[in-house]
């Protein structure tokens, strides 16, 4: 059994496996929160949200996210929680520099990976991927949550029976 939270190594399924940065601060923010706001679990939620702004042409909203997260990180060992964070805060860091230089916009996009130095976490990471499956298709966007989601489905399905 890890000693790893599951909602971590779920997020480092999305992050490494799927690419999946909407997943991935999903599963990790409920983490951060159940952890207090954590400021390890913070970072690592923008780079996920990072990421996901600049895959999405939101170069200033990812450039931010990416900077906060660089701020929140450095202070961190190289190897923390199973992971090899300093490497992962300077690639980062080198996403930043583009972005915030005269063209971001020929800065080109690209997915990072989280290198897993821990056998144990890798191990968690490899068995719990077996279970969990990519959201295919990924969401691109946030939803309102269910209880919204209930009430459209309720309106939509009012609406078509006064329709008829």
């Amino acid at each position: 059994m890890s000693s790893y939270e599951p909602l971590y190594v779920d997020y480092l399924i999305y992050f490494n496996r799927d690419q999946d940065y909407f997943e991935c601060h999903e599963v990790l923010e409920e983490l951060w929160l159940e952890r207090d706001r954590d400021t390890f679990y913070k970072g690592l939620l923008q780079i996920a949200v990072g990421l996901y702004h600049f895959r999405n042409n939101n170069l200033r909203g990812g450039r931010m996210m990416l900077q906060s997260a660089v701020e929140l990180l450095e202070h961190y060992p190289e190897n923390a929680r199973g992971i090899e964070l300093g490497k992962l805060v300077e690639e980062v860091k080198e996403l930043v520099q583009g972005l915030s230089g005269p063209d971001p916009e020929n800065v080109p996009y690209r997915d990072l990976t989280i290198q897993i130095w821990d056998k144990a976490l890798l191990d968690a990471v490899q068995e719990r991927s077996l279970q969990l499956k990519p959201n295919i298709p990924q969401r691109r966007s946030p939803t309102r949550g269910r209880i919204y989601e209930e009430k459209m489905k309720a309106l939509q399905q009012e609406q078509n029976s006064n329709g008829k």
